[in-house]
């Protein structure tokens, strides 16, 4: 096993579990669970220097495979959604949520130019991210038989499915005081 393969695959399972844990960061700030024992500021650092982070680990991988002499992945296999003959669809979903990834991250820095409500719709486009690169990694990942990482893939999944029906039913059903202030602020 050469040193590419081997830094391929550390890389490619630390870059999704970044991604996991931006994701699910993200989701528990949205949803207000974090907000009465850290201040916002601080959460939202550390998302997005997860989201970052992840983005280079992403690019680490991506950099690995174009070394790795065993696949022969070229620039376009790398960067062309559809482009590869190795696992066509995998790899596809992978490229797909390395330019998901780096349009979120890059989102924080246009976000004083673009608005809080263009950044919001943005950052939606994290679940897409989210679970093309977790198909991604179950369909490619050659080590997604091991236990641990069967398990963060298992895991991250349910907790963003869980958090994210949290989320859609907060959005729908605030609590009181929030629908309140709505109402307040809707009637003037």
């Amino acid at each position: 096993m050469n040193v590419e393969w081997i830094v391929t695959r550390g890389s490619g399972v630390v870059a999704f579990a970044l991604l996991a844990v931006a994701t699910i960061w993200g989701l528990l700030l949205s949803t207000g669970v974090l907000r009465q024992a850290v201040k916002p500021k601080g959460l939202t650092f550390l998302h997005e220097s997860l989201g970052l982070a992840s983005l280079l680990a992403t690019g680490v991988h991506m950099t690995a495979l174009g070394l790795d002499e065993f696949i022969e992945f070229g620039p376009q296999e790398i960067f062309v959604p559809g482009a590869s003959a190795w696992r066509p669809l995998a790899t596809a979903l992978g490229v797909m949520a390395f330019y998901g990834v780096a349009v979120v991250s890059m989102s924080f820095y246009v976000k004083k130019w673009i608005g809080n409500a263009a950044w919001r719709t943005l950052h939606y486009l994290s679940f897409g991210t989210f679970l093309a690169a977790l198909v991604h990694g179950v369909m490619a990942g050659t080590d997604r038989s091991h236990p641990v990482v069967f398990a963060m893939y298992a895991g991250a999944g349910a907790t963003v499915a869980l958090l994210l029906v949290v989320r859609v039913a907060t959005a729908l059903h605030p609590p009181a005081p929030a629908r309140r202030a709505a109402t307040v602020a809707g009637s003037q």
